[in-house]
């Protein structure tokens, strides 16, 4: 098969170094690719977020087989140009990814399937907004209505900041995404991810995690994309994945289908575990998580492929996912700075000492190749990751890698897997 995966992140490097794994893949070009995966990969210079550019190429190329990495080009619509032309795509259609693009949307779709969840409001203006969260009072969630490239939720422990995050996003600090906002409920407990693919009818989980998102140790400091990950999630038990998937996840695939806009994809479930031991969904992404994506991927290897081609051909039903008794973990060094100014161009070296295999990789996210130098080009730059018979072990081994990347202009969090640990 010859295959095209459309994105430049972490995420996207990890998805190509496991669908390369499987003799199936012939041909693996990532668009546009970044430092790590043109390692691994051709690289295409493409506009991703043009659905009549990525089919031209997608025609000239003769690919069998499109996968899409990031969210904000499923809600361009690339996928939906995808299938019109007759080219098997992996991503939910733009409708279908509303899930993530509108946290009302989400919130609607969670009332009329019964799946549990906070409760919410959304406003489109600020005064109401405002007078809502003097009513309600602190902890309290505002979150931006659209897509914000994972800067758009607030957990806001104080008043003051919970009308403070409204200012700002009515100001017009998330553009567009900020012009309605949700506030709900702040429910307490354990953060989990869970995964699981979806054809439209059927589903089947493909694996458990959990983000660290705070950018220092100790879950310190301001909100980020995520400083590093572990899979399996402990906390999230065959007892509460059970009930997960019977009261959370199945019901929205069943209102999605009948609503005509099928979900066909991954669902990335966000959970809060709370001390009942029952679980409540806090969000839906609808693509692979990142930096979850990269432990999902270090375990699961070639398979990957084989899954995601029996979701895009609705014969999900046919699958099981092979597990073996293993942990991963990942590391990610992000740029000084980070998640507010820092700067690019900085030169990474160490890269080429370190020993890449089956237990032992780095994904790159935000670099590219300078005069035969890797540079940071991004804010979260590299993904350190590692599997171990034990997540200790693991641990061990993605840290060791750390300690030989000598990249002073960037920064790493000691204490990823510390909940598990």
């Amino acid at each position: 098969m010859n295959i095209l995966i459309l994105g430049s992140g972490g995420r996207e490097h990890a998805l190509a170094w496991a669908v390369k794994q499987n003799p199936k893949c012939d041909r693996l070009i990532v668009a546009p690719g970044n430092a790590g995966t043109a390692a691994i990969a051709e690289t295409a210079d493409i506009d991703v977020m043009d659905g009549d550019a990525v089919v031209r190429f997608a025609t000239e190329q003769a690919i069998d087989f499109v996968i899409v990495g990031p969210e904000a080009i499923l809600d361009a619509g690339v996928s939906d140009a995808l299938r019109a032309a007759g080219i098997l795509t992996f991503g939910p259609s733009k409708a279908a990814a509303q899930l993530e693009a509108s946290k009302s949307f989400t919130k609607e779709i969670c009332d009329a399937a019964g799946a549990p969840t906070a409760a919410w409001k959304r406003f489109d203006a600020l005064a109401p907004a405002k007078a809502y969260v003097a009513e309600q009072g602190a902890p309290i969630v505002v979150k931006a209505d659209g897509l914000a490239a994972g800067k758009g939720v607030v957990v806001a422990m104080t008043e003051d900041e919970a009308q403070a995050a409204l200012d700002d996003m009515f100001d017009g600090a998330l553009g567009v995404a900020g012009a309605s906002v949700v506030i709900e409920e702040c429910m307490v407990g354990e953060e989990a991810s869970f995964f699981v693919l979806s054809d439209g009818t059927s589903i089947l989980p493909v694996g458990t995690a959990q983000d660290h998102k705070r950018a220092f140790d100790g879950d310190e400091g301001p909100n980020t994309g995520g400083m590093g990950a572990y899979s399996p999630a402990p906390c999230l038990t065959p007892a509460i994945q059970s009930q997960v998937l019977d009261e959370i996840v199945q019901p929205t695939i069943d209102e999605m289908a009948k609503r005509g806009t099928p979900f066909e994809g991954v669902l990335y479930v966000g959970l809060m575990i709370e001390a009942d031991g029952r679980a409540r969904l806090v969000e839906y992404n609808v693509r692979f998580g990142d930096p979850e994506c990269q432990v999902l991927m270090m375990r699961l290897g070639g398979q990957v492929l084989d899954l995601l081609q029996a979701c895009a051909e609705k014969r999900l039903d046919q699958m099981q996912v092979n597990w073996a008794e293993d942990h991963a973990i990942t590391v990610v060094m992000a740029a000084n700075g980070y998640p507010g100014a820092y700067a690019k161009g900085s030169v990474i070296k160490g890269l080429g000492d370190l020993v890449e295999d089956s237990r032992n990789m780095v994904f790159h996210a935000g670099t590219k190749s300078d005069s035969n130098n890797i540079t940071a080009n991004g804010g979260r730059v590299l993904n350190v990751t590692a599997r171990g018979d034990t997540l200790a072990e693991a641990r061990d081994r993605a840290y060791a890698a750390v300690s030989v990347i000598d990249w002073p202009e960037g920064f790493n969090r000691t204490d990823i897997g510390w909940r598990a640990l």
